[in-house]
């Protein structure tokens, strides 16, 4: 279960200057270059948790811009917390649902879309709550440059393959596909795991993980 009611967490993401503030938010579409300073590609990760994996690749590849986006605000601060430890310029957090996700970030604008253990949401009620379903792709076909790429890792092998099932319907297409990443030696090269990708792989859990386009 994620931490969500720490006292005073909203008034340190508030005054952070980490965090694109929501009062900035609605001026965000089109304008990320000029955010970070520079010309370099876009890369988000949604849903990004305490922020191990997007501080990890904004470490190892300063010339890439990332963006996490987190909607709990007791999450963020962990987020926040490793800045304050190490301090990147290229990595930004916004705290926001992902909903509005197409209201911050312009057409065509990101690089590359992160999802990383998202909440499986395991009511069919809440499906089009899931980051990977059908309604969500609809959203990053949007913000997503033509050429860009889609991540998603996962242990929930309901969740994956409710994913899989959304792509065609959607109109996108499998690059990468598999059940069992971390017993496939060339798709573990450079792979970055999550807290919970280190402990659900330490249970003995099967990671997923697919690579997508349109």
């Amino acid at each position: 279960m994620r931490l969500r009611n720490i006292t005073g967490s909203r008034e340190v993401i508030a005054e952070s200057p980490y965090v694109v503030q929501e009062a900035v938010q609605p001026r965000c579409p089109g304008t990320w270059k000029e955010i970070f300073g520079n010309q370099n590609p876009v890369q988000i990760e949604i849903g990004m948790g305490k922020g191990k994996f997007i501080h990890t690749m904004a470490k190892e590849h300063p010339e890439i811009n990332y963006v996490g986006i987190e909607k709990y605000s007791s999450v963020l601060l962990r987020a926040i917390q490793k800045m304050e430890q190490e301090e990147l310029p290229n990595l930004k957090f916004l705290r926001m649902d992902a909903e509005d996700i197409a209201k911050v970030f312009g057409p065509g604008e990101v690089d590359k879309i992160y999802l990383n253990f998202s909440d499986p949401w395991p009511k069919d009620r809440h499906a089009k709550r899931r980051l990977p379903s059908r309604e969500f792709l609809a959203r990053y076909d949007v913000i997503l440059k033509k050429s860009g790429r889609l991540e998603f890792k996962t242990d929930n092998r309901e969740l994956f393959d409710f994913a899989v099932e959304e792509l065609e319907p959607a109109g996108w297409k499998a690059e990468i596909i598999t059940y069992d990443l971390h017993n496939d030696a060339s798709l573990m090269e450079g792979n970055v795991m999550t807290e919970y990708e280190e402990k659900f792989s330490a249970m003995g859990n099967p990671i997923c993980k697919y690579v997508i386009y349109r």
